[in-house]
């Protein structure tokens, strides 16, 4: 990589991350997203702020009926976390098989989701679990839906002075989930990846990856299904990526054939 001048700075605790965010920085934690788009000029940030070892968005803990994880978490550490495994199965599934060891011990869900790349795995997963994502900014904390915060390619409700700081998911007894995706081999970035939910009432969520330029949940998916329908299309209305990986009419057509894997997974 040829490097064009910035500055780095590493930030020791939250307040501190978030006052060099506030005057301009952009914040660095695993880089497998950051650092692969600097390389190609398609993010040039003057100041690099390494929020890595802010011990704040460590940890994943149970709050009431919630799974709080922290934005730092690592993939590797979430796929190999008990209580993920325990009360949020399909996030430790679809964790495991992101990238290589490599990633998995680097990359962190919060900087996945802050990238919001259209065939990432964690976006499809958070939508599905109907988690909350929580941001830290100089103004204070704020909270919002996943299903509000991704709003179009690359691009996500987060403020240029915002750090997501946790991810907090319901914890459904007696809801079955699965993550479902057919990848590129090489990057193993999905072109198709689908997320689904059956609580215990038998209401599910769908929610794909790798589809549109955005992740999205299929809500007319959901809509028949839950009233009944077996013979259920995929992304009905969404518009369908198309590119040297698959085209409209490939992706349209696996995406049906992993929402119908993804339903017989939950049963």
């Amino acid at each position: 990589m040829t490097t064009y001048p910035f500055q780095y700075k590493r930030a020791a605790s939250l307040s501190e991350a978030v006052a060099m965010l506030a005057e301009g920085g952009k914040a660095l934690s695993g880089g497998h997203s950051l650092i692969p788009a600097m390389k190609l000029r398609l993010n040039a940030p003057d100041v690099l702020v390494d929020v890595g070892r802010v011990p704040e968005l460590k940890g994943i803990r149970l709050d009431g009926n919630e799974l709080v994880i922290g934005a730092g978490a690592t993939h590797g550490e979430i796929a190999s976390s008990a209580l993920v495994k325990q009360h949020l199965p399909m996030f430790a599934e679809g964790a495991s098989h992101i990238g290589d060891p490599s990633v998995r011990n680097r990359g962190t869900i919060g900087g996945s989701i802050a990238h919001a790349d259209p065939s990432a795995d964690w976006p499809a997963m958070v939508l599905a679990a109907d988690a909350t994502i929580v941001m830290e900014s100089s103004n204070g904390s704020r909270s919002i839906k996943a299903s509000e915060f991704f709003t179009g390619l690359f691009a996500t409700a987060l403020a240029d002075d915002e750090l997501i700081t946790e991810i907090r998911v319901p914890v459904e007894a007696g809801a079955k989930m699965t993550y479902q995706k057919f990848s590129q081999p090489a990057s193993r970035y999905a072109i198709v990846g689908c997320a689904v939910v059956k609580a215990a009432d038998g209401k599910i969520r769908v929610a794909f990856s790798g589809v549109g330029d955005t992740p999205f949940r299929d809500t007319a998916a959901e809509s028949q299904l839950n009233n009944g329908a077996s013979d259920v299309q995929a992304a009905t209305g969404q518009s369908i990526m198309s590119d040297h990986f698959a085209s409209e009419e490939y992706r349209r057509h696996v995406a049906n054939v992993y929402l119908k894997r993804a339903l017989a997974a939950v049963g």
